[in-house]
């Protein structure tokens, strides 16, 4: 007997006829005489439309917190209609949507009141989309002859108080849910958790970011002793590239932990970035599969992956790419030697509460640049001038400025590390293109290589860089 903590995401239980299939799959590994702990995130689109409904009460919108409310009670409403003919399962579970659909409203009151929705209000109302779901998924692995049970994460993550991206307390959490969840799997029940959803050490709901359920299946994971973390989504696994931009991609049958740390970072979106953390320090296999094609083996997630004899050297496992960035450079001559310009620069960045994803310089010291997201790029750059106006009175940095409208390709494979050549085969095949590479960093891990394109050349750019793997 094994034990599995397995994830459902939104599009797994987007519907009536999807948490069915969620549900047998769960009941079927119960069946094969697996340990089962389901964690689940909101139905799709559910999350959306609670932030909405919070900042329209803030803004006191009643008529469209109004509109947004029916329509969280309508999807979830249709969903018991066409999962549940027992009246008793019905009548209970509508009373369990009621009650979390009444803190909404209650919320809302106090948000209409205070004019404003804080981060703590926001996880309150942000968290209640799993807490909600876990209802109809319980509900419908019972309604397939498995007795299973909801369980609310905020009573077993204990996270710290950084609302809307909270980080957990693994001793706490391994505590709370070894007492809470394993005597469930010792009665032979299927506890249903909430994804996304932790509390502080007061009780105070939070939430681990947007997508943070990925991170909730792995944080249980290590807390549960799990054998293996399954990750259920609606594509076959990691694959080696975005399918819209190149049509021959292909799933990936292993990656090691660190190239999915590296792939999810840089815009693979089947993983939270997170996710591999709590995996890797306890070292539990991640496993990357399709709620709609359950058959499939998927993607396996390992500390290490060996190649297979007379595969190709480069091993290189995906280039993926994150668009609608801005390429930041501050330049000048009087930069050269001076020390505390990268400190004082990514300090004026942090303020404004920006990530930066790459950063590349010079190695004469007078020019540095780095990607920030389109969206931040104002605010960056007059934090940057503010922080640099002596400077740039002086003319020791000469200018600040931004290229918009790039996006940062990356390429990832640890065969990087150790194999001679692997950056010149990346650039050659850019360079066919005709493809202008405006910044260039090679990951600290050194298992990804990214380059700064214009937007308008980047499928190609991935295209080519396909061509390698």
């Amino acid at each position: 007997m094994s034990r599995l903590v397995i994830k459902f995401g939104g599009t797994s239980v987007g519907s009536a006829d999807a948490i069915t299939q969620a549900a047998r799959i769960a009941t079927d590994l119960h069946r094969a005489g697996h340990e089962v702990v389901v964690v689940t995130s909101a139905m799709s689109g559910v999350t959306d439309l609670l932030l909405s409904a919070a900042q329209a009460a803030a803004g006191a919108q009643l008529g469209r917190f109004l509109e947004l409310a029916t329509a969280i009670r309508t999807k979830h409403t249709d969903a018991i209609a066409s999962l549940f003919t027992d009246d008793h399962e019905r009548t209970s579970i509508t009373s369990a949507i009621d009650q979390r659909l009444g803190d909404l409203q209650r919320l809302a009151e106090a948000l209409a009141v205070l004019g404003e929705a804080s981060p703590r209000a926001m996880d309150a109302i942000a968290s209640l989309g799993e807490r909600l779901s876990i209802h109809l998924l319980a509900g419908a692995i019972r309604a397939q002859g498995i007795g299973s049970a909801p369980v609310d994460a905020a009573d077993i993550v204990r996270t710290d108080a950084e609302f809307q991206s909270a980080v957990p307390d693994a001793d706490e959490t391994r505590r709370l849910s070894q007492a809470r969840v394993v005597p469930m799997l010792t009665a032979g029940t299927v506890p249903v958790i909430t994804g996304f959803v932790g509390s502080t050490a007061a009780g105070v709901v939070t939430t681990l970011g947007r997508g943070g359920s990925d991170y909730s299946a792995a944080i249980l994971g290590a807390a549960l002793d799990a054998d293996e973390v399954w990750i259920y989504t609606d594509v076959d696994g990691v694959l080696t590239a975005d399918p819209r931009v190149v049509t021959d991609a292909r799933t990936l049958e292993q990656v090691s932990y660190l190239e999915m740390s590296e792939l999810a970072y840089f815009g693979a979106k089947v993983l939270h970035p997170k996710t591999t953390l709590p995996a890797i320090e306890r070292g539990i296999p991640l496993r990357i599969k399709n709620t709609f094609n359950p058959g499939h083996p998927g993607t396996l997630v390992v500390a290490t992956v060996e190649a297979p004899a007379g595969a190709d050297q480069l091993q290189l496992r995906g280039v993926t790419s994150i668009s609608r960035q801005s390429l930041v450079t501050i330049a000048g001559r009087g930069m050269l030697g001076v020390p505390g310009i990268a400190a004082r620069a990514f300090g004026a960045v942090a303020r404004t509460g920006t990530s930066v994803p790459m950063i590349s310089q010079s190695s004469s010291e007078q020019s540095i640049c780095f990607v920030v997201p389109e969206s931040a790029e104002a605010r960056v750059l007059d934090e940057l001038r503010k922080g640099f106006e002596h400077e740039l009175v002086r003319r020791d940095i000469e200018r600040i400025f931004a290229t918009p409208g790039v996006v940062v390709v990356t390429v990832v494979g640890a065969a990087i590390l150790t194999t001679p050549g692997i950056a010149g085969r990346i650039f050659t095949a850019v360079g066919e293109g005709s493809i202008n590479v405006l910044a260039i960093a090679m990951g600290s891990s050194e298992c990804s290589i990214s380059l700064v394109v214009d937007g308008a050349h980047a499928q190609d750019a991935v295209r080519r860089i396909h061509g390698l793997i």
